[in-house]
């Protein structure tokens, strides 16, 4: 059972990042405050739900949620940074997007960059422990999700509608038969290593 808040004092924020191990496509976040009355019996960490869920989770997130706000950092910036900084990044701008200031962080994960002087929670797992975490996840998904489809369209040939950017058999054996394209991550090691044939 989700939590509602770590605290009922201060103005929380979840926040929770979608794509950190994909080979393309950018890392997304999304921060999250929540209503005290905040329920749906669906909501939990977005890896945990349908992708139908999903996106029923998502309308009904912003319809309710006192404020929210996604963010991206793309590849370019990821190769430059690192996939670690680039997320905390991408949640900093999510963060800074909120029309209502939060007065406290709850992050998923163990390690976080502190945003201004807000207090911060690193939370492991926080997605399956905290509503408003897991809200944040459910939107950072569902948006990631749909920027990859729409990079599909580009390039089919990485079928990115399905994998939407992660580095399953066929994505890989894609990158190995077609190269890599502008969109994916070069400091992922991902570059196919060719066999001289002498």
């Amino acid at each position: 059972m989700l939590q509602n808040f770590y605290q009922t004092k201060l103005i929380e924020a979840g926040c929770d990042e979608a794509g950190r191990g994909c080979y393309a496509g950018p890392v997304f976040a999304a921060a999250v405050i929540l209503p005290d009355n905040f329920f749906h019996p669906l909501l939990n960490d977005s890896k945990q739900v349908k992708e139908k869920d999903r996106n029923e989770l998502r309308k009904f997130i912003e319809a309710n949620a006192i404020s929210y706000a996604v963010a991206l950092i793309d590849n370019n910036e990821i190769d430059s940074i690192n996939i670690l900084k680039a997320s905390f990044k991408a949640m900093h701008l999510a963060i800074n997007k909120l029309k209502t200031k939060p007065q406290l962080l709850l992050i998923d994960g163990n390690r976080f960059t502190p945003y201004k002087k807000i207090k911060h929670y690193c939370i492991v797992k926080g997605d399956a422990k905290y509503a408003s975490i897991a809200a944040a996840s459910i939107l950072a998904k569902t948006y990631r999700d749909d920027f990859m489809k729409q990079l599909h369209n580009k390039f089919p040939q990485y079928n990115w509608q399905k994998n939407k950017g992660y580095g399953t058999l066929e994505h890989r054996n894609a990158i190995q038969q077609f190269g890599l394209s502008p969109y994916h991550r070069k400091s992922f090691n991902i570059i196919p290593t060719q066999i001289k044939l002498f």
